[in-house]
C-alpha cells in the first residue's frame, strides 16, 4: 500500500483529483490531478531552480471538495495541503516557486512577502512533522 520515495522537499500531487469544483474531467477526459502532475513535471524540467524539489504523485489525498490538491512536505518541516487550483503551467510554477522558498526555510514557514500570488488563498491545512507541533 505504501511506496518508498526519497525523503526530501516534495510536492505530492493527487493524480485523481477533480478538474474543478463542478467537473471531474476536462473536455479531453483527463482528470485535473493528472494534468497538474504533468504541469508540475514540465515546469520542473524547464527551470534548474526546481531541481531540489521532487514531484511525486499518488491517488487521492482525501480533499475531494477542494479539487486539484497537493501536499507540500519536507523532513522536520511543517507540511501544507493546498488546493482549488486550475491545473496548468501557472499553478505549477507558483507551487514550485513557493516550494523553493519552503525548502530553504528552517521549519517550513515562508514569509508572506515571498509567497507567489498563485498560492495565496489556496492553503487548506498545515500539518506538523512527526514528533512536533507548530506554534
Amino acid at each position: 500500500m505504501l511506496t518508498a520515495v526519497e525523503d526530501g522537499p516534495a510536492i505530492v500531487a493527487c493524480n485523481t483529483c477533480r478538474h474543478s469544483g463542478d467537473a471531474r474531467e476536462d473536455e479531453a477526459g483527463q482528470r485535473g490531478g493528472q494534468r497538474m502532475v504533468e504541469a508540475l513535471r514540465h515546469a520542473q524540467a524547464s527551470d534548474p531552480r526546481y531541481t531540489g524539489i521532487a514531484v511525486q504523485e499518488m491517488p487521492c489525498l482525501f480533499a475531494c471538495t477542494e479539487f486539484c490538491t497537493v501536499h507540500l512536505r519536507a523532513p522536520d518541516k511543517v507540511g501544507y495541503v493546498l488546493g482549488r487550483f486550475v491545473p496548468g503551467e501557472e499553478a505549477a510554477t507558483a507551487l514550485l516557486d513557493y516550494a523553493v522558498h519552503y525548502a530553504a526555510s528552517e521549519h517550513g514557514r515562508v514569509p508572506f512577502k515571498d509567497w507567489p500570488q498563485g498560492v495565496k488563498g489556496h492553503f487548506i491545512t498545515r500539518t506538523p512533522p512527526p514528533g512536533f507541533v507548530a506554534q
